[in-house]
């Protein structure tokens, strides 16, 4: 039971008495394809001067092919491989680094055993 009464209680809307005042549902599919503009056609889009479109889930050229760009996509090719050899060699570099780095500090930590060993051992002999 509220204690101020339901104040809040809001007022039910009339019933429409027709259900769309557009007579766009009376004309056939096709003419409602033209109207509405429901047919969009085919995706396109226009990248460094190459027009493409969507077909069967991939970006075609509308030209047939990239011909007039292969010198540019070989060039590109050749300086992908090269930045990957690159990268395996920096990759094997790093990899030489580390196993150099982890040999030097476990010489250096038994070196500092070596030494409080050495020490230990020497005040003990005082």
């Amino acid at each position: 039971m509220p204690l101020f009464g339901n104040s809040f209680s809001p007022k039910k809307t009339p019933p429409r008495k027709w259900a769309s005042l557009s007579n766009l549902h009376l004309l056939d599919r096709s003419t409602r394809e033209v109207e509405l503009g429901l047919e969009y056609g085919t995706p396109t889009m226009n990248l460094a001067g190459q027009s493409l479109k969507f077909e069967n889930g991939q970006w075609v050229s509308e030209s047939g092919s990239f011909m007039g760009d292969r010198r540019e996509l070989q060039r590109l090719r050749k300086r992908n491989q090269q930045l990957e050899e690159e990268n395996n060699l920096l990759r094997l570099k790093v990899d030489i680094l580390l196993d150099m780095l982890s040999e030097t500090t476990a010489e250096s930590h038994l070196m500092e055993k070596e030494l409080e060993e050495l020490k230990q051992h020497s005040r003990r002999k005082k």
